[in-house]
Formats: structure tokens, C-alpha cells, sequence
């Protein structure tokens, strides 16, 4: 005879529970199949394939695009696609840098307005998101024109010549970036400052703590959960960008999506351009790793 459990209140087998937890898990399951395992699996299996006179797919599995991902080639070692690599994570860290710098007091701002206020603000943050994104940089390419304000300010500050653009240029690019990717620190933030405990903030500062003290020690622990939440989403993304480097910092700001984009479309070199990709999840994984193991205790419910 089966033995009887209690499951939510209700009496069964194991065999009825198990079956039932089965369909409850089989929509999420079939949901990862399609959109993440298959498409990581046929990824990986492209990425060892070679390529075709033609740019066909030829299912014949080497590590030669890896080894080129590495820099080996036809003419010896070039440090060129590190570079790259190199250069995309150090634009991913600073313009996640730069958007945290700037998401804190904006969204102390936001939640110390009155309540009716806080949604238009929100709303603000929020209405850039409803206009495409490659339409918003082409927008930052007009602002920053020879005949725009900001290119006049930096000519009388003799930081750009008169008569010239902002972009193409490493500023353009980060200004594009923190400007597509600041409400992604925004929101998370927004909803931990609004949640702050204001009594520890109090009693630090009763203590005679510093600003900066009772920062790090009464604001940053309570909103640390929203910072890492937002400091995923907008490192990942920002890994993978092409856009706005490829608009506002022209073929002299070549990051790792724009090198991927050009192997999938100009240089229809899918096997090699598989390899890019395979190599930015890598890089992914290793960062959220790298950054987990420093926030262990933190939790991101």
C-alpha cells in the first residue's frame, strides 16, 4: 500500500505529488529548453565548426576558431581580438560605474518626493525605454554636433577643435552608454532607498558618524540588494552592446559585439562569429562569478 503525504494540504502518493510537481514545472521547463539550452547548445556546436568558401556552415569540428579568438593566426599571435575583449569589459565596468554614481542620488531624489510626485519622475526615468534605442543614439549624434551647445562649450574649453564634433569619441560612447543603461540601476535602487529603515540612518549619524560613514555602513548594507540587481542588469547588457559604439564611437571604438555583429553579417563568418559569443558568455559568467564571491552574503530577493 503507498504511503500517504501531505502536499499543501492535500493527501496523496509520492507518485501523484511527483506527478503533479511535474506539470507545475513542465511549461518552465520546455520555456528553457527552447530559448536557452537549445540555442546555447547549437552556439557551442557552431563554434567549433568551420566555414565555407561561401560562408556556409561545414560540420567539420576543430578548436581553430577558438584558437583565432585567441589570436592565433595564418601570419603568427596577434593581440588584437584581447583587445577587444579587453576593452569591452573595461567599458561594461565604467559605464556601470558612472551609472551607479549618478542612479544613488537620483533615486534618493525620487523617493523623497511627495507620492503623488514619485510616479512622473518614474515615469521619466522610465520614457526613454519607449523610443528604440539605436533612435535615441542617433539623437545623441545630433547633440553632439560642431553647431550644437556641447561641442561649443568643449571648443571654448579647448578640450575638442572648433568646428568639430563630439563623436566619434570614447566620451561619446560612454555618454550613450550611461544614458541607455542608468534606469536599469535606477528602478532596483529607486525600490531599496524607498524601503530604507531611517531609523539606523538616525542612530549612525547620532553617533557622530561622517557622511561618508554613514553611507557605507547604514545606507549601503540596506540597499545593497537593489545595487546588485541593478548592477546585473546593466553589466551584462553593456557587454554585449554594438550600438551605440558602433554609431557614436565610429570603427575606432570596436568592442566585442560590434566584432561579433560584423562575423554574422558582413563577414558571414558564422563559426568564428560563435566563438565571439561563446567567448562573452565566458567573460559574463567569470564577472557575475568574480562579483557573486564579493557579495556572497548578499540576498536578491
Amino acid at each position: 500500500m503507498s504511503r500517504l503525504l501531505v502536499w499543501y494540504g492535500e493527501l496523496g502518493t509520492a507518485g501523484s505529488i511527483l506527478r503533479r510537481g511535474l506539470a507545475l514545472l513542465l511549461p518552465a521547463l520546455l520555456w528553457l529548453l527552447a530559448f536557452l539550452i537549445l540555442p546555447s547548445l547549437a552556439l557551442v556546436a557552431v563554434a567549433f565548426a568551420e566555414r565555407g568558401n561561401f560562408g556556409e556552415i561545414i560540420w567539420n569540428f576543430s578548436l581553430e576558431n577558438l584558437s583565432r579568438l585567441l589570436g592565433y593566426g595564418i601570419f603568427g599571435w596577434s593581440p588584437d581580438n584581447l583587445i577587444i575583449l579587453a576593452r569591452t569589459v573595461w567599458v561594461a565596468f565604467i559605464t556601470t560605474l558612472i551609472s551607479g554614481l549618478l542612479a544613488y542620488p537620483l533615486a534618493f531624489f525620487i523617493a523623497s518626493r511627495k507620492p503623488q510626485q514619485r510616479y512622473l519622475w518614474l515615469a521619466l526615468v522610465i520614457i526613454p525605454f519607449w523610443t528604440n534605442l539605436v533612435i535615441r543614439t542617433y539623437a545623441w549624434q545630433l547633440l553632439f554636433a560642431p553647431q550644437m551647445p556641447f561641442a561649443r562649450i568643449a571648443a571654448a574649453l579647448h578640450l575638442i577643435e572648433p568646428g568639430t564634433a563630439l563623436n566619434p569619441s570614447s566620451f561619446a560612447v560612454y555618454v550613450g552608454m550611461v544614458s541607455a543603461f542608468l534606469p536599469f540601476l535606477v528602478l532596483p535602487l529607486y525600490s531599496s532607498v524607498e524601503r530604507l529603515d531611517w531609523s539606523l540612518v538616525e542612530a549612525a549619524q547620532d553617533l557622530y558618524g561622517g557622511r561618508s560613514r554613514v553611507f557605507f555602513q547604514a545606507i549601503l548594507p540596506q540597499t545593497l540588494p537593489g545595487l546588485t540587481v541593478g548592477v546585473i542588469l546593466t553589466f551584462i547588457p553593456a557587454m554585449g552592446m554594438f550600438v551605440v559604439p558602433d554609431l557614436l564611437g565610429g570603427a575606432k571604438y570596436l568592442l566585442v559585439g560590434n566584432l561579433i555583429q560584423q562575423q554574422f553579417f558582413s563577414s558571414r563568418d558564422w563559426p568564428f562569429g560563435a566563438a565571439l559569443s561563446l567567448g562573452l558568455v565566458l567573460l559574463t559568467l567569470i564577472a557575475l562569478r568574480i562579483y557573486r564571491r564579493s557579495g556572497k552574503d548578499v540576498d536578491l530577493v
